[in-house]
């Protein structure tokens, strides 16, 4: 396992959650990134008041207003990005935001399907177009050609929610918008990885496991991992994806999730 040296990231959702705990994880590195960008919806906002604590302690962690459905606010960010990095590109961009609604098979609606397919799929291919100039920049800059996240990557956080050939938690909640829109990321990140490989960006499609945050647990049910273990997990995993990962759908421990 290598490990993980990256100049510059881009998570985003990182107000809360798992976005959260990557950002405090990748400050905490032994070799920090020498950029963190840490996008949400309303940075000065009371939701992204843990970011902005962190961001007064670490000089290399910037705040970036960022709506993932709006093409206007993703182009603002990468411009925003761009400056920041001055001639450099951005290494890893996670495309950690998503939303998810408990609908049944029974209730689900137009509007609930699309706006959560909006923000989970299409949103993560927007990003990708907006910032391929900076992850090919990165590439360029980068020794040797073998692809891996010290080079340039992009990571799509997943769900196995979303694998047809075993639907996870299904008894659980049927939440289909949220199953739909992850499979169809799933096909995403594999698009991704057939188009981007020529300019040397890995691309990889991430489940965090069951994990306990806002969005993954109720009242009724405490689900069995920690933001710590699922991103220090993850962390690993990225440390070690090379070539041969690029369009595959992983677990936090490393382990294939079927499509």
């Amino acid at each position: 396992m290598g490990e993980l040296r990256i100049h510059s990231v881009l998570v985003t959702g990182a107000n809360r959650g798992i976005g959260l705990g990557l950002v405090r994880h990748f400050l905490g590195m032994p070799n920090p990134p020498k950029w963190v960008f840490a996008a949400c919806r309303d940075p000065k906002g009371q939701r992204a008041q843990e970011l902005q604590n962190l961001a007064s302690k670490h000089p290399n962690l910037v705040i970036i207003p960022l709506e993932v459905t709006d093409t206007a606010s993703i182009k603002a960010a990468a411009d925003r990005v761009g400056e920041h990095l001055g001639g450099s590109g951005l290494t890893l961009l996670i495309n950690n935001a998503g939303i998810a609604k408990p609908n049944s098979l029974d209730n689900e609606t137009l509007e609930d399907m699309t706006q959560v397919y909006t923000t989970n799929t299409v949103g993560p291919l927007l990003l990708g177009q907006a910032f391929l100039p900076l992850l090919k920049k990165a590439a360029q800059g980068s020794p040797g050609s073998a692809l891996s996240c010290s080079k340039a990557a992009i990571i799509n956080m997943s769900s196995s929610a979303g694998s047809i050939e075993d639907p996870y938690l299904w008894n659980y909640g049927q939440a289909v918008s949220y199953r739909c829109s992850k499979a169809a990321l799933n096909m995403l990140t594999k698009c991704q990885s057939l188009g981007y490989r020529q300019h040397g960006v890995l691309c990889v499609a991430l489940h965090p496991g069951w994990v306990q945050t806002n969005m993954g647990g109720t009242a009724s049910q405490k689900p069995p991992v920690t933001v710590e273990e699922s991103v220090g997990g993850m962390l690993k995993v990225l440390s070690s994806l090379s070539e041969k990962e690029t369009g595959t759908f992983l677990d936090w421990k490393g382990k294939v999730v079927p499509w």
